[in-house]
Order: C-alpha cells, then structure tokens, then sequence
C-alpha cells in the first residue's frame, strides 16, 4: 500500500502517542488495502451473461448446439476474466455491498486488536477501507455513553474529506488528535495508565 511513506507512518504514530498522553483511552488507526476480493462479482455477472447467448444463437443460426455451448463457455470465461480487473469489478460492485463489506471488517478489526479488552473499555478504532473509499470510527459502549456518535461524525467527515483528497495521512493525523480530545474530555490520564494497544500505524493488504 503505497499511500503512506514511513515519513507518514512516524507521523500518525506520533499523533497517537500525543493524543494518548492526554487521555486514558486508547486510539489504534487501521489502514485496509480493500475489505473484500468480491470473487464472486465476476463469477455471477459472468453467469448472467453467458446465460442470454444460447437464445440468439438458436433462433437466428444454423450452429450445432454443440457449437453454441462452445459459444457459451467461452463468453463465460472472457466475461469471468474481465470483470476481474479490479478498477472494472469495483464498478460492478453495488455501494452498499461495499459499505458492507467494509463496516464488517472494521468490526473484526475491533475485536482483533482487543479494542474491547481493554482497562476501562475506552479504546477507539479509527478505521479506512481504500478500495472501498470508507471510513469509520468505532468506540467502545462507555464511551458512546459519555460522548454520543454524534460527537464522532465531524472527526469522521473530515477524515473522509482528507482522503478523497489524496492526503489521507493527513486525515488519520487530524481524526487521532480530535479523538484525542474527546477523550480528553471525558477519560483524562490516571495514575496507572499504561499504553495497552498499539501506537503505529496497522495496515492491513
């Protein structure tokens, strides 16, 4: 994944560290190459396809329809072959699929860094699919509590609007020190605090 130098890797690190010296929470910032291969897409709209090719050909040629299974197959396999291409199968892809797709990995990326282990359930997620061009944060329950997804959705926006302008370590940077006042607010530093989660960046392919 090319949209992040190690300068952008320091950076974002650094952003968390100084974001977590303010606040007993935890921030961890995941990066996905795309949340899905969609393997299926090329297959199904393949299928779809080669499923209308037999009907001309029976109606208006003279072709042995063993000839016309041959036809069949092979527009099966050009169709299954093109729809690979990934710029070509993300536009077959439906948006919401995508959505979908998307929010489901950052959930799993939760549970998989222990968002929901840790001391006092204050860790948050801020989570980019790349292909999918999507965004999300997620916060443990206590923090929803204290701070509503309301209070998220201006961190997220301008998150989103870094990344569609092609500077998304810029958009990670500004989502962690934002999260980091929140948290602030809410959940300052304690005595006992120690960094539980990790502080770089977690780019996943």
């Amino acid at each position: 994944m090319n949209s992040f130098s190690q300068s952008d890797k320091e950076r974002i690190a650094k952003a968390i560290s100084e974001a977590e010296a303010k606040t007993s929470g935890e921030i961890v910032a995941v990066v996905a190459a795309r949340s899905d291969d969609y393997f299926y897409i090329p297959v199904l709209w393949a299928a779809i396809v080669s499923l209308f090719v037999p009907w001309p050909l029976l109606a208006f040629t003279g072709l042995a329809p063993w000839r016309v299974f041959l036809v069949q197959l092979l527009v099966f396999l050009v169709v299954a072959l093109a729809t690979r291409i990934p710029a070509l199968c993300r536009l077959l892809v439906p948006r919401a699929v995508m959505r979908g797709r998307a929010h489901h990995r950052a959930i799993e990326q939760y549970l998989a860094q222990g968002m929901h282990t840790s001391k006092g359930r204050t860790g948050v997620l801020i989570f980019v699919s790349i292909d999918e061009r999507y965004a999300e944060i997620i916060a443990d329950a206590d923090i929803y509590a204290r701070a509503a997804k309301s209070t998220w959705q201006p961190i997220l926006d301008e998150l989103v609007r870094h990344i569609e302008a092609g500077d998304p370590a810029a958009g990670f940077s500004h989502a962690i020190a934002a999260s980091g006042e929140v948290l602030a607010e809410h959940f300052p530093p304690g005595e006992s605090d120690h960094d539980e989660l990790p502080n770089q960046l977690i780019m996943l392919d």
